[in-house]
């Protein structure tokens, strides 16, 4: 195959979905298909228009500023950053705030991402730790339809697959404006029947603040892989550390008068360190007689320690009121799946079966802090909680032309608290049962339809399903749920009728029960009504010659509270997303290639009246490489290439700043950083 041929093969999923084997057969498995040179007839199985499969050769033809950025390849996806680039980042999508990650549910290598009870948001979901070079496919799935997708799944999921090994070696250096530096290597080497892969990365940054942001990010990866005709054997050890300092959102008024410019701080102590190492096994059996498994076992060590500060001076006009949160777990998790196909029924079925079990032990903190000095506790908890979980799906083709995939999955969530400090321990558990149904239906080679209906559900935070009083006041708080239940609906079409177009449409309905959460800055929970998403998505790839390619996508949704009109926003739910990109790839003629994406994050509310709302922010990033020798390689990137000075992320809330007498409510926001270059020199052998 030429590189022109992988180019438009890769690059056919975009902003489409493009379909391939699931290296987990739970995970609806669907066949892999390539789109070469100008054929955009339909192709694969997939079971909602909405899914897509992203390549490791896409990473090269798209400039990302950060790791969390990956998540953007899937159409409508927003990452943005309040707070430097240590913490788990900010995610936009179907009208959700996800805040660090409350209802998307991210994998890497089977291992979760997403963390429950977490000392600073539930589900909190910190993907610093990826090697973007060592990526194999991500895949990516909207709305609660997966049998084999559970918490934290009710807006969707991503599932980053590894590299089993790679050919050869690749060694390559990035600098860029701001003090950026990173340096990557990686090898592989045959070893008992199978491959050794090392691997590393390290990263520097400075960034344009007035404040050093002094960010030293480690990563490490070690993995054995072995297969043979009926087995494949994979052991994996990861391993991250990161440091820096933060400049935390700041408040449009001290910038308005003059206090402090657009890269200060008020705050110059807030920052933190992250570690995560895990250690994981996987074995695949590949049977004779139409029936497949697969095992997975992890142990995962993780710590954070973040201090932050947002309302400056108002609880604590003398010393500040910045906080330290502490998050110190071990988790353990074994997953499995059974795939068979069914020789016994008169409709060709498969039959997936499979569990997953996660056990997390947590001491987690919320405590007060000068300069980084702790001088008092909010909130000091032991917490051991677990999920146990089992699904069954059967897909049925009962004609050329209809097709279901019909499931049911149960979940069992425990948990104990231990309240250090006061009377908010306790334990408990919960259980939900949940039903999936998607119908496709093929009305021609050109044009397929899908409709969708499912129950999914995000657990909240043990403490809150445990408190019976307000830390910092005493006061009686009633507890949370601790599962929130998501109800899905959605129609979709995916079409090639259009010459060399791909395109898909679909339009979703979305209710939670509850959008209860635990507030980790305060150490209490808010409640919040039962809410509604509709919404309508778009997604269009065009190549009208061999070395052009167009992808773009547009959402809209309508997110609302149930119950509480008039004041029925929900803030920060952004309204509309798009995206637009052309890649060019004269590889094979001159050695050149380039690209230029386009990233919009409509206006949002961000008070439940709606009378105070955020600027949309629009970004454009380029990129041009030129293959200097088939094992060499330049590129340069331009991030933010019209310098504007929108805004990453907004919120409204009261602060207090040096010399005020009281709270002021205000705009606080987060600024896009300023127009940056990167060049970047690859070498592979």
């Amino acid at each position: 195959m030429t590189r022109r041929h992988l180019y438009v093969a890769i690059l056919g999923i975009l902003s489409m979905p493009v379909f391939a084997q699931s290296n987990n057969p739970g995970n609806e498995s669907i066949e892999e298909i390539l789109v070469l040179g100008a054929d955009f007839s339909l192709q694969g199985t997939p079971s909602n228009a909405t899914e897509g499969l992203v390549y490791e050769q896409q990473l090269d033809l798209r400039p990302i500023s950060r790791t969390a950025e990956l998540l953007e390849f899937i159409p409508g996806m927003i990452a943005t950053q309040h707070s430097g680039e240590g913490k788990a980042n900010q995610y936009f999508v179907r009208g959700f705030n996800l805040d660090h990650g409350t209802d998307f549910a991210i994998n890497v290598d089977g291992l979760p991402v997403n963390m429950p009870s977490h000392g600073h948001g539930q589900g909190y979901a910190d993907i610093n730790f990826v090697i973007p070079e060592l990526i194999n496919s991500m895949r990516y799935r909207k709305g609660p339809y997966y049998a084999s997708a559970g918490d934290f799944a009710t807006a969707g999921t991503a599932d980053f697959e590894y590299v089993d090994y790679l050919d050869g070696s690749e060694v390559n250096l990035t600098a860029g404006g701001h003090d950026y530096g990173r340096l990557f290597a990686g090898h592989s080497i045959a070893m008992q029947d199978g491959q050794l892969t090392i691997a590393g990365a390290a990263t520097t940054y400075h960034g344009p603040w007035e404040l050093d942001q002094n960010l030293s990010k480690r990563k490490g990866f070690l993995k054995y892989h072995r297969e043979n005709a009926r087995n494949i054997y994979s052991l994996t050890a990861m391993s991250y550390s990161n440091a820096w300092d933060a400049t935390d959102q700041i408040p449009l008024r001290a910038v308005r008068n003059g206090q402090i410019g657009l890269w200060g701080n008020i705050d110059p102590t807030a920052g933190g360190d992250s570690e995560r190492h895990s250690l994981s096994a996987d074995w695949q059996h590949l049977s004779s007689d139409n029936g497949n498994w697969r095992l997975k076992a992890y142990i995962m060590e993780y710590e954070l320690d973040l201090f932050s500060n947002f309302t400056y001076f108002d609880a604590d006009p003398v010393r500040g009121d910045q906080f330290q949160q502490t998050d110190d777990r071990r988790v353990t998790g074994l997953t499995g799946d059974y795939s068979r196909n069914l020789q016994t029924l008169s409709v060709p079925t498969t039959l997936t079966m499979g569990f997953q079990h996660r056990y997390d032990d947590i001491h987690v903190g919320l405590h007060q802090s000068v300069a980084r000095q702790r001088y008092a506790s909010t909130r000091d908890d032991r917490v051991k909680q677990s999920l146990s979980s089992a699904y069954l799906s059967l897909n049925q083709t009962w004609s050329e032309r209809l097709r279901t995939v019909a499931a049911v999955r149960t979940d069992h969530y425990r948990y104990d608290v231990d309240d250090l400090l006061g009377p908010n321990s306790g334990n408990g558990d919960d259980t939900l049962v949940s039903p999936k149904l998607n119908i496709i239906y093929t009305h021609s080679p050109a044009l397929e339809t899908f409709f969708s209906m499912g129950t999914g559900f995000h657990s909240n935070d043990a403490r809150g399903a445990t408190i019976s009083s307000d830390p910092v006041s005493g006061e009686p708080v009633d507890p949370v749920d601790p599962l929130a239940k998501a109800r899905g609906y959605e129609i979709g079409l995916r079409t090639a009728a259009l010459p060399k177009t791909q395109l898909h449409l679909s339009a979703f309905s979305l209710r939670l029960s509850s959008e209860l959460i635990y507030i980790g800055d305060e150490g209490t929970t808010e409640a919040v009504n039962a809410s509604q998403r509709e919404g309508l998505e778009l997604g269009l790839l065009y190549t009208p010659l061999e070395w052009l390619l167009i992808d773009a996508d547009i959402s809209y949704t309508n997110a609302r509270l149930r119950n509480s009109a008039p004041d029925n926003y929900i803030a920060n739910a952004v309204r509309n997303t798009a995206s637009f990109g052309i890649i060019v790839d004269d590889y094979q003629s001159t050695g050149w290639s380039g690209g230029i994406r386009m990233r919009y994050l409509g206006s949002a509310p961000l008070i439940e009246d709606n009378t105070v709302r955020t600027d949309s922010t629009f970004l454009v990033n380029a990129q041009v490489t030129r293959q200097l020798t088939p094992a060499v390689a330049v590129s340069l990137e331009v991030l933010n290439l019209f310098d504007s000075r929108d805004r990453d992320i907004t919120y409204y809330y009261e602060s207090r700043l040096p010399g005020e007498s009281d709270a002021v409510a205000d705009i606080h926001f987060h600024p896009a950083e300023p127009r940056s270059l990167r060049a970047r020199l690859t070498a592979t052998f």
